[in-house]
């Protein structure tokens, strides 16, 4: 606070105007009169979808809840705590300011909870600003075409598969097949200013791990990581994700470029599922509600390339059973400009990163590869394609050397196309590092 000493000239009225504007002078209220299954259902407060209130208790406890839907005049919302000590005719009070999330360039290093608070133990963020968790996606003539590389360390990626500054990419999967590790070498060897990373749904045991093991020191020194665990309440994990996508926008609009990593949006997915079926909308696909499909554009689309900076976001995308066509899946893939898919026999052998190159796909590789890039990626992409047709005879031993001059050429690079493919998790290769190679081994196959 200024002291009675500081000129009227050094004070800042704009970050009081601010300050004042998200007070609400007037709180309304309303009475709990039932508690159903998850359900907190009262009689007020006037209150709009997604905001948040408070429930006082007789033992003066303070639950904090969230509105996810109305029913025959009451108001139906979803404890983001636990409910012991409530009880029939407490009071709870709108919030309705609660919507919006502190933001400052202290964040960077912070780990946060899914209300935007500091679980590190860390000091407290001085909020220069703020930014609205709902606000809608940019309008698309607001985006910049996507022209320049974003560099990821990673060869496979930055060779094969080239990613845009602005582009949106699914990385699929099954558990185990190493999708964290990905992230956290990406996280911390790629080009981009800064990092947000929402960790949704993840479990207790590996949120440590991941910051101290898979991001590391200096890839937490230029993140922001949000995490809500997979044991919290599905409106806090649902929130945690609007916190990750507004501090992104905050960093793109100071003109920086922003590695956005979100793991996994489908237990975003569950998360919305859960809260779909507790407010009494009817399951469609696989038992996901309609406003599961409704929320994934909504929360992809606020990635991209604008004039004043870039959100290039990774979702990660858990597939369950190995079924790479289960709604989720589908829906997701519709929406991104690429995919990239995680083998669990790549993974099973060794090899990482465990990417299947043949099934995944970057929708922009035209537009960031130069032609020679692309002769030579599609050069790699054909041996090993022609390799896995002719896996089975050539482990068999009945392919007859000579018979297939291509294939013979991918028998003899082999070894040094899966040198190329495979890359520890500390290893960071650089963009002309990554395209020598590639050249290198494509100058090995027959035009």
């Amino acid at each position: 606070m200024p002291s009675a000493l500081t000129p009227p000239d050094a004070i800042d009225f704009n970050r009081f105007a601010a300050i004042l504007a998200r007070i609400d002078p007037v709180r309304s209220e309303g009475e709990v009169v039932e508690l159903v299954g998850l359900i907190v259902e009262s009689r007020g407060p006037a209150a709009a979808i997604g905001d948040f209130c408070e429930i006082r208790t007789r033992a003066g406890r303070t639950i904090r809840c969230q509105v996810i839907g109305f029913r025959e005049g009451r108001v139906l919302s979803m404890p983001l705590e636990d409910t012991g000590g409530l009880s029939l005719g407490d009071r709870i009070t709108a919030r309705g300011g609660d919507a919006d999330v502190r933001v400052s360039p202290e964040l960077l290093g912070a780990v946060l909870n899914g209300f935007g608070e500091r679980m590190d133990g860390g000091p407290p963020v001085h909020a220069a600003d703020t930014r609205p968790l709902y606000a809608p996606p940019p309008s698309p003539l607001s985006r910049t075409p996507i022209r320049e590389r974003l560099a990821t360390g990673i060869r496979v990626i930055d060779g094969l598969l080239p990613c845009g500054k602005g582009q949106r990419i699914g990385i699929f999967g099954g558990s185990g097949v190493g999708k964290s590790t990905l992230l956290g070498s990406m996280a911390k060897s790629s080009s981009a200013d800064v990092n947000v990373i929402a960790l949704i749904g993840e479990r207790n045991r590996e949120v440590r791990e991941f910051i101290e093991h898979d991001l590391g020191p200096e890839g937490l020194k230029r993140s922001v990581v949000v995490v809500a665990t997979s044991d919290q309440p599905a409106p806090l994990r649902v929130r945690a994700c609007f916190v990750a996508l507004a501090v992104a926008e905050y960093f793109r609009d100071n003109g920086q470029d922003v590695l956005l990593v979100m793991d996994s949006i489908t237990r975003l997915a569950m998360a919305q599922r859960e809260i779909g079926l507790a407010a009494g909308e009817p399951p469609s696909q696989k038992g996901y509600t309609p406003s599961v499909f409704g929320l994934l554009p909504k929360i992809c689309e606020r990635a991209g390339n604008f004039e004043n900076g870039s959100i290039t976001a990774f979702f990660t995308v858990l597939v369950e059973g190995d079924d790479f066509n289960e709604p989720i899946c589908d829906a997701v893939r519709s929406i991104l400009d690429g995919h990239i898919t995680l083998s669990r026999q790549l993974g099973a052998s060794g090899h990482y990163p465990a990417i299947q190159v043949l099934d995944s796909v970057s929708r922009l590789e035209s537009k960031l590869a130069t032609p020679q890039q692309a002769a030579s990626a599609r050069k790699i992409r054909e041996a090993l394609a022609i390799f896995r047709q002719s896996e089975d005879l050539i482990n068999l031993g009945a392919y007859v050397s000579g018979a297939n001059p291509r294939l013979d050429a991918a028998i003899k690079s082999r070894s040094d196309l899966i040198q190329f493919l495979r890359q520890n998790g500390g290893e960071v290769s650089s963009i002309d590092e990554t395209i020598g190679r590639m050249d290198a081994l494509a100058a090995s196959f027959p035009a």
